[in-house]
């Protein structure tokens, strides 16, 4: 089946990936269910833009407030999570993960992937916000105290995103990457994330071929 044709793509994408839990719910399964089956739509959205050329991916893996939730669900998004980067290190993709990992929360099987790492022909660059939390980001610039905010916070080797795209209905940002969000697109999709499909995805790109990207000028 030959993808869609677009006059403009973003460059860099942002992945909001909600809806796991009020999927399983709604399917009599427990909660921490729906985390594993977030994979698939993951390695889907992967294919996806790789073929159409995407340059950049972003996936909002967890926040440090969702470690707040009981531990079963703790460790069901933190084992999707890793398993999520290890799925991908099979693939042509230059991998990297932005999160807080002097916690114990982060899992210590990414922390090699702090730095990025390319595999295979690494056509497109993917990131995972793994304990990921937005004053963790910037108090990291603070610290440094170089006066460029841009290029001295903890995310700063991942680049602006153009469009960030939000499952689940809800039309919220949850902090994800407040620098390099800025002038963002910012599309929700009312499908819940275990329930993805290509289209939806196509929707959200024809959406924003239409709009008006001035970046304030």
């Amino acid at each position: 089946m030959s993808r869609p044709k677009f006059k403009r793509l973003p460059r860099h994408i942002g992945i909001i990936p909600d809806g796991n839990r009020r999927w399983s719910v709604n399917n009599g399964i427990p909660k921490e269910a729906g985390y594993e089956r977030g994979l698939k739509p993951g390695l889907m959205l992967y294919e996806i833009c790789l073929e159409l050329g995407i340059k950049e991916l972003t996936f909002y893996g967890f926040t440090q407030d969702n470690t707040k939730r009981p531990a079963v669900q703790r460790e069901a998004f933190q084992k999707a999570c890793v398993d999520a980067v290890k799925m991908l290190s099979n693939r042509d993709a230059s991998l990297l993960v932005s999160g807080d990992s002097s916690s114990p929360l982060f899992p210590a099987e990414l922390t090699p992937y702090l730095k990025r790492h390319i595999f295979g022909k690494g056509l497109i660059n993917i990131n995972f916000l793994v304990n990921y939390g937005w004053r963790w980001d910037l108090n990291y610039a603070f610290k440094s105290n170089n006066g460029n905010l841009a290029g001295a916070i903890a995310s700063s080797d991942i680049s602006r995103v153009d469009l960030i795209i939000r499952w689940g209905s809800r039309r919220r940002l949850s902090g994800f990457l407040p620098v390099q969000s800025i002038y963002a697109d910012f599309y929700v999709v009312d499908e819940l994330w275990p329930d993805f499909a290509p289209e939806q995805f196509y929707e959200a790109l024809r959406w924003y071929e239409i709009q008006d990207v001035t970046l304030g000028g």
